[in-house]
């Protein structure tokens, strides 16, 4: 089974405003901003052999304040820019829906789809839902320092991106199956 790490894609791929206390997803095209920093970031992962994957929350498709066509194109950006695998969408504004982290449905669905240990894969995110999702999912959670880390349960706070995939670059190291055989 594939090992994977899972990216929310606001606020850690990308920048977000903040306004009152609060992250703002970009809604328009003209507005989503790839964090530059990520793209050596996530090669690395890939280089490591890890699936990538982008699961995030886009609760403004249900209420209506994102066009799909313009989520669509930040999408392609991403995809184009970053070496993603995968980007699985929950459109719902409801946060018991099991594809809404906190839930873990997109991480399970992407657990079928692409054949992946989640006891063995990573959540990397500054959202404390992220964390939870992870936590029922069995995965490990690097979650980067923001005012939306919470006080629920999560593995691991570092400081930045860089540093969140040093992080898994440690861990991964420590618990590779070669290592475990040793």
């Amino acid at each position: 089974m594939k090992r994977a790490v899972f990216f929310e894609r606001d606020g850690v791929l990308n920048h977000c405003e903040r306004r009152g206390g609060r992250q703002v997803s970009p809604v328009r095209f003209d507005q989503f901003v790839i964090n530059p920093k990520a793209q050596p970031l996530v090669q690395a992962l890939k280089s490591a052999d890890f699936v990538v994957i982008v699961a995030t929350n886009q609760p403004g498709i249900s209420r209506g304040e994102i066009d799909r066509r313009e989520l669509d194109l930040m999408h392609r950006a991403l995809l184009k820019k970053l070496a993603i695998d995968d980007i699985l969408v929950c459109p719902y504004d409801d946060s018991s829906h099991p594809c809404c982290k906190p839930q873990p449905g997109l991480l399970i669905e992407a657990a079928f789809k692409w054949s992946l240990d989640l006891g063995h894969s990573f959540v990397v995110s500054n959202r404390w839902e992220d964390a939870k999702a992870a936590q029922v999912a069995g995965c490990t959670s690097v979650m980067i320092d923001s005012p939306w880390v919470g006080n629920d349960h999560h593995d691991f706070i570092v400081p930045d991106l860089a540093t969140a995939i040093r992080k898994i670059h440690q861990l991964n190291t420590i618990n590779s199956p070669a290592t475990a055989a040793a």
